[in-house]
């Protein structure tokens, strides 16, 4: 799978600390979907969306229901990675993200994860805020 680029990606750098590694000295499987998810809402918080306000004004949040990883090489500790975000597609309720954990031009985790949004209460799927909607749009690819 070639590295994804694109006008409408967000990076955000993550330097990989001795905690997020193994015994082995490589990042520990599971710290990639962490990596994942501070990229998806800092790339949020970027575009001017407030998970909290989200939350707190229409009771919205968001949920992860589908997470496809592929590993392909490791990271190690002191790597500094570029987390890359793009959305692949808008739903209704939904969000597909597509993300990638690289270093130095080379993909070292590649990542499709559908996102759902929620009624806060019901935990029902619900639209997206037309806000939302409308910032999410500008930069769907």
């Amino acid at each position: 799978m070639p590295l994804e680029t694109s006008n409408t990606a967000h990076n955000l750098p993550i330097r990989v600390y001795y905690e997020d590694t193994d015994a082995g000295g490589i990042v520990y499987y599971a710290n990639y979907l962490k990596f994942f998810e501070r990229a998806r809402t800092e790339w949020l918080r970027d575009l001017g969306v407030s998970q909290a306000d989200l939350a707190q004004k229409h009771k919205q949040i968001f949920v992860v229901k589908k997470s496809e990883v592929e590993y392909r090489q490791p990271a190690r500790h002191d790597d500094l990675l570029s987390i890359r975000s793009r959305i692949k597609q808008l739903g209704g309720a939904s969000l597909t993200f597509v993300q990638q954990a690289i270093l130095d031009d080379t993909v070292l985790c590649h990542c499709e994860t559908v996102i759902v949004c929620v009624h806060s209460e019901s935990m029902r799927p619900v639209k997206l805020h037309s806000d939302i909607r409308a910032i999410l749009n500008k930069v769907l690819v």
